[in-house]
């Protein structure tokens, strides 16, 4: 009887533990978890042919190593360049996203992220903002085109 009763106690301290690490949003988890610093990158506003590079920090929150696989931009003038090492539980890695500046207005890409993480094989991270029409330099004068519909 004594051991039904410490059993029944070990198993309710268990069932305890358990349910107050969901609660703090930490499930029991095995196998590697990528995670990132941010979703988003936001440049802003950027001048033409400015740096377009970014980073985004990779976390392994899992217990197992993480591996990531691919990473693929959105289209060509989006370019990340991802760890090819596996990313050991508990450490980070980064990811840089290059941009390619040489085209004038606003930025939304995405870039995919193929991993062997158990929470999902891939993950999505954005980059936004606006590369800026070059600026007339100073002193040099605004050339316009006329419409050929305009009159002289």
């Amino acid at each position: 009887m004594k051991k039904l009763i410490l059993s029944l106690g070990i198993l309710s301290l268990l069932i305890g533990f358990a349910a107050n690490s969901f609660a703090q949003g930490t499930p029991f988890v095995t196998g590697p978890q990528l995670s990132v610093d941010k979703e988003v990158h936001d440049y802003g506003k950027i001048k033409k042919d400015a740096d377009g590079s970014c980073y985004f920090t990779i976390v392994n929150t899992g217990t197992e190593p993480l591996v990531i696989s691919n990473a693929k931009g959105s289209c060509g003038c989006t370019v990340p360049d991802w760890p090819r090492e596996a990313i050991a539980p508990g450490d980070t890695a980064q990811m840089k996203v290059t941009y390619a500046t040489n085209r004038v207005g606003l930025i939304n890409k995405t870039v995919t992220i193929t991993s062997n993480s158990t929470d999902g094989a891939t993950k999505t991270v954005r980059i936004k903002g606006e590369v800026l029409k070059p600026a007339a330099e100073d002193g040099a004068p605004v050339l316009q085109q006329k419409s050929p519909m305009m009159k002289p």
